[in-house]
């Protein structure tokens, strides 16, 4: 049964949406076990305590474990969310990837299957920029980079996110609006892809 690791990190909520779509997803492939985490936070406390909206998306994810290296070393694939900062990866999914040097050195991650997704303020925000510059370091890991085909016909049909490097979302000037049916249907297309791939490719090496 390959392990598919969804890992994210989300302010407002938005990123956290996206991922437990994206792990419905990858739990929709019948031999997929699935693990939703988050990375460490790195805002001062003051500044969560300052804001109702970043208080309020803490409590609904404070259950989500946090993720360390050992668990992208033991994953048989992984998928990575993040919002978008100036057309890059947030300082928190930044960070975590930047301390995986030893996982590099070792090759841990070489021939893993994965994938991206991310969430921005507005519909021209960074979206793709984020989505292939999170790609760069996962190539550099040497995975095997996973998107989403426009055989998933919502790609077509989206007028807010949705790309086939991987799910987006446009969240709003505040962060408050609701993912739509299109870009849901995105990111459990690309959970589910993700986790068939890494099913194939275990079944493979078993053979």
């Amino acid at each position: 049964m390959p392990k598919v690791l969804v890992i994210y990190y989300s302010m407002y909520g938005n990123c956290f949406r996206m991922a437990t779509e994206v792990a419905a997803g990858a739990r929709e492939a019948p031999e997929a076990t699935v693990m939703l985490k988050t990375v460490p936070e790195l805002m001062p406390e003051q500044v969560i305590r300052s804001s109702p909206a970043i208080q309020q998306a803490k409590a609904i994810q404070k259950d989500v474990p946090v993720a360390t290296k050992q668990d992208l070393a033991e994953a048989d694939a992984v998928i990575v969310g993040s919002p978008t900062r100036f057309g890059n990866m947030c300082a928190q999914m930044r960070n975590f990837w930047d301390q995986t040097g030893d996982l590099w050195f070792q090759g841990a991650l070489i021939g893993k299957p994965a994938g991206v997704f991310c969430s921005t303020a507005s519909l021209h925000g960074g979206q793709e920029t984020t989505l292939t510059s999170m790609m760069l370091t996962l190539l550099h890991h040497g995975m095997i980079i996973v998107g989403v085909p426009y055989s998933v016909g919502e790609l077509l049909t989206t007028t807010a996110g949705g790309t086939p490097y991987g799910p987006s979302h446009t969240a709003g000037p505040k962060g408050d609006w609701p993912l739509t049916d299109q870009e849901q249907a995105i990111c459990r297309a690309l959970g589910r892809r993700v986790a068939q791939v890494a099913a194939d490719l275990v079944r493979g090496r078993r053979q």
